[in-house]
Parts: structure tokens; sequence; C-alpha cells
């Protein structure tokens, strides 16, 4: 582990040994708020949740603690509780940006769309060359089947960072989702090229192959996909679904096999998956899921 935050927390404790001694000039509530981030660091959340509460104590109008709660409560997944405290931040400060567009990420991943939407939207109101709010907003419209939103945010997002393959993947989906399939084709090159190690670029590529009937294709893009990403469990069940339909059925089997070794979760949803029906009646397929 790095030496410098528990050097950083030994400093900050002797610091406040000496305040207490010696009744010092100094701003406490910073000093105990850099104690309460560098605990965090160290994995001591508990111990941070506590130091921030003593913030609250001497000042119920510090931002900063109710922030650093929430960045806490949003790391242990418990979201309505970061989303109580992000909101807190930004009723004492409202234009707190990193406040907005954190709560936007809970609300996300706690399934408030809508707000998440109008959290990220506000974060790059207050800073506008805020690329990973733009990204996300759009990415959030998409998954509300706003398309035309999205592709205005996404558009935004590559201004600022033409090359970044996030933005870039992204865009393809939108594309692709507006009917434009050459231009997703194209933003999914583009990512891939940018960044060959991003799976679900190959992914999303291949199932347009797979949509216009061009089998050889699909197959082509998602085994380019295997040589960078040889843990992406998804690339090779998908690959084994499209060598069924190639009638390799062979391959598909040793496809389904690498999958399911890879992702137990695969093997459960393998077990009423028709696609890989034709695989059922295979000797190996039987001896290697003898219960499915």
């Amino acid at each position: 582990m790095d030496k410098a935050p528990k050097l950083s927390l030994y400093f900050y404790n002797k610091a406040l040994n000496i305040y207490f001694r010696r009744r010092l000039e100094v701003d406490f509530i910073d000093l105990l708020l850099n104690i309460a981030v560098t605990l965090d660091s160290l994995g001591k959340q508990q111990d941070a949740v506590e130091t921030y509460r003593k913030v609250l104590e001497i000042n119920p109008c510090e931002a900063r603690a109710h922030y650093g709660l929430a960045i806490i409560y949003d790391d242990r997944k418990e979201f309505d509780k970061a989303i109580e405290m992000y909101q807190k931040a930004i009723e004492i400060n409202p234009d707190y940006t990193k406040a907005y567009f954190f709560l936007a990420n809970s609300c996300d991943e706690g399934g408030r769309k809508e707000e998440a939407a109008e959290y990220y939207e506000k974060a790059a109101e207050l800073e506008p060359y805020h690329f990973w709010a733009y990204n996300n907003l759009a990415a959030v419209y998409e998954e509300m089947g706003k398309y035309d939103k999205a592709l205005i945010a996404i558009r935004k997002g590559l201004r600022l960072e033409p090359n970044h393959f996030k933005a870039l993947f992204n865009a393809g989906v939108i594309m692709n989702r507006l009917g434009y399939t050459q231009k997703a084709v194209e933003y999914y090159n583009t990512s891939i090229e940018k960044n060959p190690r991003y799976p679900y670029s190959y992914l999303n590529l291949s199932l347009i192959f797979m949509e216009e009937h061009d089998v050889s294709k699909a197959i082509e893009v998602i085994s380019n996909g295997i040589v960078y990403n040889s843990d992406a469990s998804f690339l090779y069940y998908n690959r084994a679904c499209f060598y069924v339909h190639t009638g390799n059925l062979s391959m598909a089997l040793n496809d389904l096999i690498t999958a399911t070794d890879l992702s137990s979760e695969l093997e459960e949803y393998m077990k009423t998956d028709n696609e890989i029906d034709p695989l059922r009646e295979m000797e190996l397929y039987k001896k290697r899921f003898a219960y499915v």
C-alpha cells in the first residue's frame, strides 16, 4: 500500500494534538476533512464516516462533509443514503459541480433515470467542458429511449474528446438506435481502434452484422475481440451462437464451454436459451452439462 496516506494521517493527527494542547488558530474543519479523506483512502470507511460526522457537529452546513459521506455511501452501494447526502451538499452549495455529477451517478445506479438526466444536465451547465457529464447523460437518455437527446449530448462530449473510445462506443449505440447502421459501424470501428480492449464494441458491432445476416463477418469481428479480451465470457458465448447458425456445432460447443467456465451466470442463462438447443444432443455437451 502507498505509504503517503498513512504519513498524511500521522501528520494530521499530530496537528490535531498540537491544536488541542496549544489552542492554535488553525482551520479545524479543514483538518478534520483532510483526515476523513485520508481515512477513506486507507479503507477505514467507518472511521471516515465518524470524522465527517464530527465536522457536521461543528458546522451542519459544511457541504464537503455531506459530499464525503455521500461518496462513502456510494462506494457501499447504499444509493438512497448517498443521494440524500449529495442533495444536502447541493442545497448548501448550489454550484457544487462534483456533487451534481455523482448524485446523477447514484440516481442512475439506483434506477432513477429521470433524476440522473436532470443532474447530469446541471453538472454540464455548471461545467460546460465536463466530458463525462455529457457522455453519461447520453447513455442515460439512450436507456430512456430519448435518442435525439442522447445524440445531442454525445455530440457535445465528442467535441470535447473526439477520440475517447467510450464516447465513440456510445455514439455507435445511439446511431444504431436511430437507424443509422452504417454510422454505427463507423463509430464502433473507431472505438475499437482507440481501445481494442473494450469488449462491448466488438459485441455490438458483431450483432449488427448478424442482423444483416452476414454471419461470417460477425464471427470475424467477435473473434478479433476475443484476441484482445480473452476473459470476456460473453464474447465466447455469442460466438458460440453464431457458430450454431453456420452449423459448426463443434466450434460452438467449444466456445460455450469456455464461456461457462468463465461465467457461472452464463451457465445458468444457457439452460433456457433456445439458440443453443442444437448443441444439447451432443455427447460432449451431455458430459459437460450433465445436470442441465
